[in-house]
């Protein structure tokens, strides 16, 4: 069993919540509120904002060129190429690129960058990676399975969406990462694997956190904004 094998049976339970959640299975049954779906777009362009960040950060710990080649790669199409894609989608839901810009991260948002960023920057390059891996790794199975809903690939505003994450190159990008951390992870100590088990499945947490943000429009009470 690889590493990653052993990830995913410790996260089963977690990614099970996340795909049955009404927020994943409103987008692949074309039932979200466009609302709910608007709420998620925003958080997500801020989203990304800090996750290039951890690219950029995987570019800085790794020890040879490839692998920093490839983390700039990333880096270079989430910000000129995935959130211009973004700021072109969110205007199907009358989001302009001022709200986007103008926009305060929620609570649940904030919590979740700040986790990554923190292990990213305190962290081993491992750690850095088993940070990152479950939203990428994650979105292409959710995607690959709202891809098997019929119409789901056909729907007027989140077809586009399950098309995006359904896809072959976004899968490539989630082996990529996968087989990064088990290259990783091989001669580490049983403490240290323990450690980015413990980080994997706090982001993993962090996944349906960040659904269910969207799904409730969350956002700072009213009080203390």
């Amino acid at each position: 069993m690889t590493f990653c094998e052993e990830l995913y049976a410790k996260a089963k339970h977690i990614w099970d919540a996340n795909h049955k959640h009404p927020f994943v299975q409103g987008i692949g049954h074309g039932t979200l509120p466009k609302e709910s779906f608007r709420h998620y777009m925003i958080q997500d362009y801020l989203y990304l904002i800090d996750y290039a960040k951890l690219f950029a950060l995987g570019s800085v710990k790794a020890t040879d060129v490839e692998t920093m080649g490839k983390f700039g790669e990333i880096l270079h199409s989430t910000l000129n190429v995935e959130m211009d894609l973004h700021r072109q989608y969110a205007k199907k839901f009358a989001i302009s690129e001022e709200e986007l810009e103008k926009a305060q991260p929620a609570s649940s948002t904030l919590a979740y960058t700040h986790y990554m960023l923190q292990v990213a920057q305190n962290g081993t390059l491992a750690e850095l990676v088993a940070a990152l891996l479950p939203c990428m790794w994650s979105y292409s199975e959710i995607g690959k399975e709202l891809a098997e809903i019929p119409g789901a690939l056909e729907h007027e505003f989140y077809g586009e969406w399950v098309e995006m994450y359904s896809s072959n190159e976004f899968g490539e990008l989630s082996n990529w990462l996968k087989d990064l951390m088990n290259k990783l992870a091989i001669g580490k100590s049983k403490e240290e694997r323990k450690k980015l088990e413990e980080i994997f499945l706090n982001t993993s947490r962090f996944e349906f956190l960040f659904w269910d943000m969207a799904y409730r429009g969350e956002t700072w009470p009213e009080d203390i904004q």
